[in-house]
């Protein structure tokens, strides 16, 4: 059973030069969330976002802002991407010295408080952190670009912590999957135990894209159903 299943699309596959048309497309598929990728150039070897974009987009839409840092010392940016808008902030535990402290941080600015780790990375890594999280984001690539397959192995792992979530009794926790989302794919990575599901160039760089976005909640019904 799927419950409150979301779409989260990524704006890192959008026009930059349009992001009004991005929202738009978003409002038109019934999208919830919008999510965006921060990259610093030094965790990953890519450049995007930073808090002004936030900013923008919070001033002209009032969707969930889903911002994921794939940055190193989060905990410098907490506070400016919090300012700026965003709803959720997610960090990646392989970047942060103490993830206690950036939780806390996130937590004090009054925000959703997200986990991410990278496909390498042990599940139990985060194990230590899960009850002070509201989300885990599970990469199904290598972070860094858009566009990548998704990596066959991300569904056995999302199938691992959803049964730990449940076993533990922390199933408020949602599990949000980024990474090679396609609608081909996307009832494997929902029923997997996959809540939120980010997807960029699926939505973006489609000739119909709020059509797209339409029939990714169409999948998620047709597990409830």
């Amino acid at each position: 059973m799927v419950s409150e299943f979301k779409l989260a699309p990524s704006i890192l596959s959008a026009d930059f030069s349009d992001l009004r048309s991005a929202l738009k497309i978003c409002d038109e598929g019934g999208a919830d969330w919008i999510h965006v990728d921060v990259m610093d150039n030094q965790f990953v070897p890519n450049l995007t976002i930073g808090p002004p974009v936030v900013k923008s987009l919070r001033s002209v839409t009032d969707k969930f802002i889903d911002v994921h840092m794939m940055v190193i010392d989060p905990d410098k940016l907490v506070e400016s991407f919090a300012r700026a808008g965003a709803d959720n902030i997610t960090f990646h535990v392989e970047a942060a010295d103490d993830p206690n402290e950036v939780i806390d941080l996130i937590r004090s600015t009054g925000k959703m408080v997200g986990i991410s780790l990278k496909p390498s990375t042990p599940f139990s890594t985060i194990i230590p952190f899960i009850e002070k999280v509201d989300l885990i984001l599970v990469m199904s690539v290598e972070p860094g670009f858009g566009g990548q397959g998704y990596i066959a192995e991300s569904t056995d792992r999302i199938i691992e912590i959803k049964k730990y979530l449940s076993d533990q009794c922390l199933d408020r926790i949602q599990i949000q999957v980024d990474g090679g989302i396609k609608l081909h794919n996307a009832e494997e990575v929902i029923s997997a135990g996959g809540d939120i599901l980010v997807a960029g160039s699926e939505v973006f760089g489609s000739k119909e894209p709020q059509n797209v976005i339409k029939k990714f909640y169409a999948s998620a019904n047709a597990i409830n159903a």
